[in-house]
């Protein structure tokens, strides 16, 4: 898939050979030429107010717990917002790394499209979280396009946050090449919590060394079509890598996360948790393939997903794949969906519970399992209130 640098998305959509369709087995569910209804221009400038900025900024649940903080408004670096690393042990660039990752359309667009990015190398223990935050300002619609480079070397640690706010429509496309050596961890959270009327496209690759510990979780909360990419290859042997993630999506939200993780090599762990929360119309989708390549003997891979539906409208489409070339594993997946337990509704309304502040306990306590693989402690309170806050605050919007 090849795209002309100057061609915008609008153009894209009505090309038949560019945009993903559903007859591609991994885009079944998320048909780009229908859900990008409007020209997206690459490269627009849109100036921003320092008001917008900071009144945005301060909508980042994770900005107290980040002592470093490297700030993109309208896919571009800005210095004025971002607290750079003073740590000698992490450096940053501005820069835009080459991708390494096999085409795909999400990663082909943000070559034709990326207008800033950086380098970020963490050379060894770094107590204090690093955020990425990514702001779009209301504006004219159009594409913004980031692209960032992460290398944690060799027994380093280090925690990632990646945030992406904004107002407006706009299309976002997000692609983050993250290698870790071996003998380190890496903690990585990543928040979607966009405007309503945006568009987000993303691509994590993720590429992991012998003995490394790997922690990813992504919350994904906010723009009307959300499709996330994820690929994640074992290149060493002994390493353990967990990916969980949380829907919480209403109205006519879509969410469709593709997650590929590619055991190359003996004696690894792997771990899939989604657990989803839909509400009205809205359509979620995870689609979990884990490969076991000859020769990858031991490996230990699980992945599962769950959904919780709140309403009969609201839907969840679920895939898990398995390829297996080897036989001394233990592999398997597992999927469910349903209605809210109303015995458990019924128990804490008859407790004086309002129905509201009830149903909300219940999703907070449906999520809590995938928020549980977070290790920073911090992060998990922010994100218990703010799945508990969820409900109440969509229906108020509603109104």
């Amino acid at each position: 898939m090849n795209i002309a640098v100057n061609k915008t998305l609008a153009e894209l959509a009505y090309d038949g050979m560019l945009l993903p369709h559903p007859r591609l087995e991994d885009w079944k569910w998320t048909n780009l030429r229908v859900l990008i209804d409007r020209p997206y221009p690459p490269r627009l400038k849109v100036a921003a107010a320092p008001k917008e900025i900071e009144r945005l900024l301060k909508r980042d649940p994770l900005a107290k717990l980040a002592q470093a903080r490297i700030v993109f408004v309208n896919g571009e670096f800005a210095e004025d917002y971002s607290n750079l690393p003073t740590d000698g042990d992490v450096r940053v660039r501005h820069h835009l790394a080459p991708i390494t990752a096999e085409a795909e359309p999400v990663l082909d667009m943000n070559a034709a499209f990326a207008t800033g990015g950086v380098e970020i190398e963490i050379a060894s223990n770094i107590d204090a979280p690093v955020a990425i935050v990514h702001v779009a300002t209301d504006g004219e619609a159009r594409t913004i396009a980031t692209r960032h480079r992460v290398k944690v070397a060799d027994g380093a640690s280090a925690t990632l946050f990646e945030t992406h706010l904004g107002e407006g429509a706009y299309l976002a496309n997000s692609v983050v090449d993250i290698t870790v050596g071996a003998n380190a961890k890496l903690d990585r959270v990543k928040l979607e919590i966009e405007s309503s009327s945006a568009i987000h496209l993303a691509h994590a690759v993720i590429t992991l060394g012998a003995n490394v510990l790997l922690r990813d979780f992504t919350l994904t909360s906010g723009a009307r079509v959300n499709r996330q990419n994820g690929t994640l290859a074992f290149k060493g042997e002994n390493a353990d890598g967990k990916i969980a993630g949380s829907y919480l999506l209403s109205g006519r939200q879509h969410a469709d996360t593709r997650l590929v993780i590619d055991h190359q090599v003996p004696k690894c762990t792997s771990r899939e948790l989604f657990k989803c929360v839909m509400d009205e119309n809205a359509r979620g989708v995870f689609q979990g393939k884990a490969i076991v390549r000859p020769g990858a003997q031991k490996t230990d891979g699980k992945q599962s997903s769950h959904a919780l539906l709140l309403s009969e409208t609201a839907e969840f489409d679920a895939k898990p794949e398995l390829e297996i070339y080897a036989d001394d594993v233990a592999c398997g997946h597992g999927a469910t969906s349903g209605d809210i337990d109303h015995n458990h509704l019924f128990y804490l309304q008859s407790r004086g519970i309002p129905e509201a502040e009830a149903k909300s306990m219940l999703i907070g306590a449906f999520v809590g399992e995938a928020f549980d693989t977070i290790s920073h402690d911090g992060v998990r309170d922010v994100l218990t209130r703010f799945a508990g806050k969820w409900l109440v605050n969509h229906k108020e919007e509603a109104r």
